[in-house]
């Protein structure tokens, strides 16, 4: 079987590299630069460098794929391309290859409750895509995680500041779940919907380990060695400061703040637990320095 990955050099794309590698696919990537390519030397088969944004780049890119998997996204914006061009046209222009191609999948990872939270910039360009892809003529399916162990290290870094701030009781529920873990489970479902011939899917995933706001932020401070100082802040300036940074801050600086700061007010972002990878483990190798996540 067949896969192209779009996103590679991401901190989940690689982990779906090397996942893909293990069950058995041959692996077709799309990087961003030349300079990306050694580090995929063992990971991928074919390495294609272009720009999704682009159409004319991806022109047979999903030729002889099966699968079509794609995590291209914006986390921190540092070259100046906005939502709309990625989250949504750069996949919509990878779908319209992946139609032509006649691929049996197209994967794509959006987020957890990404419906309920549409009016948050970086969500409503994931969301509309799904929108496209629950449209096309090809099967889909959709990856809906809580959120990544790598955003998880925001808490260990304020941990070792010597506290950790939190807004509200921090008695919200949360489950984040490994990039590896991730990726296994997958590979694992999108294999199944194909085996099962069905046309959509949709996986809500999450981590093992269920855990509050105050839980995660204990984990921090003790892997950091600290005491256990946590600032519980008035619900009410996160409230303020996602109403006041769009009027005075472009896009590129409060597009991820608002992503974050409207998750935080979520009470409940626990879906069902997969993996077996644990969040005291990352805080602990981030301490001791021995984490390996790319």
């Amino acid at each position: 079987m067949r896969i192209l990955i779009a996103g590679a050099s991401g901190y989940l794309g690689r982990h779906v590299s090397e996942e893909a590698k293990k069950a058995g696919f041959t692996v077709r990537v799309l990087l961003r630069k030349e300079s990306q390519a050694a580090s995929f030397s063992s990971l991928a088969d074919e390495i294609i460098v272009g720009q999704a944004t682009k159409p004319a780049d991806l022109k047979g890119i999903a030729e002889n794929c099966d699968i079509v998997f794609s995590s291209l996204g914006i986390t921190r914006q540092k070259d100046g391309l906005t939502y709309e061009q990625v989250d949504y046209q750069a996949n919509a222009n990878l779908l319209a290859e992946a139609e032509r191609s006649k691929c049996t999948l197209f994967c794509y990872v959006s987020v957890f409750k990404g419906r309920n939270l549409r009016w948050v910039k970086l969500v409503e360009a994931k969301e509309r895509f799904v929108d496209l892809l629950s449209q096309s003529t090809i099967p889909s399916a959709v990856i809906r995680p809580t959120g990544f162990f790598s955003d998880m290290a925001d808490f260990f870094n304020m941990a070792q500041a010597g506290r950790v701030y939190l807004f509200g009781k921090g008695t919200g529920r949360f489950n984040p779940i490994s990039g590896k873990d991730l990726a296994v489970e997958i590979i694992r479902s999108c294999k199944a919907q194909i085996d099962r011939g069905e046309r959509a899917s949709e996986l809500k995933i999450g981590g093992p380990d269920t855990l509050s706001m105050n839980q995660i932020a204990l984990l921090a401070l003790k892997a950091s060695g600290k005491q256990e100082k946590i600032v519980h802040l008035p619900d009410v300036l996160r409230r303020i400061t996602l109403a006041v940074l769009p009027r005075i801050t472009p896009l590129s600086v409060y597009g991820p703040l608002q992503f974050f700061l409207a998750a935080m007010g979520i009470s409940d972002l626990a879906a069902p637990e997969y993996g077996s990878d644990h969040l005291s483990d990352f805080y602990r190798q981030l301490a001791e320095g021995t984490n390996e996540e790319p």
